[in-house]
């Protein structure tokens, strides 16, 4: 297996809150909800950097497709980061995602590692740190 992940799927209730929330709240390009031709099919793209791309998909149909039972989500099972270039764009994104309707799980503070971090969950209950690391060196 190579080591690059290329798309990311999120399991949502709501196609369309989530849709909202992350094309209109957040500001991610897509061309909003397509596939709605196959059963179990609607599903909602987001271009991110790097060629990855962020996937929304009603639970029922990730279950029904995986042939699994569904289950309950447990938000801290998986966490997603975005990281930015300074303290101040740290705010700016968390403040951005609570007037998007995040939930604000843990305010934006100094974290153990000499950065600065907070963490949000999306409406689905989602959990992404929004974090500066002053070690990491982001892409241009």
């Amino acid at each position: 297996m190579k080591p690059r992940i290329s798309l990311l799927t999120l399991g949502v209730d709501d196609l369309e809150r989530s849709l909202a929330f992350y094309r209109d709240g957040l500001g991610l390009p897509t061309e909003g909800i397509i596939g709605t031709e196959f059963e179990r099919g609607a599903v909602a793209f987001f271009e991110l950097s790097g060629g990855l791309k962020l996937a929304l998909w009603e639970r029922s149909n990730i279950a029904f497709d995986a042939q699994l039972p569904q289950s309950a989500p447990s938000p801290t099972d998986f966490t997603i980061a975005h990281n930015v270039a300074s303290p101040a764009e740290v705010d700016a994104v968390m403040r951005q995602a609570s007037s998007a309707g995040a939930r604000i799980v843990k305010a934006a503070a100094e974290t153990f590692y000499g950065g600065y971090a907070g963490y949000f969950q999306d409406p689905d209950g989602h959990l992404w740190e929004v974090a500066w690391n002053p070690a990491f060196e982001l892409p241009g």
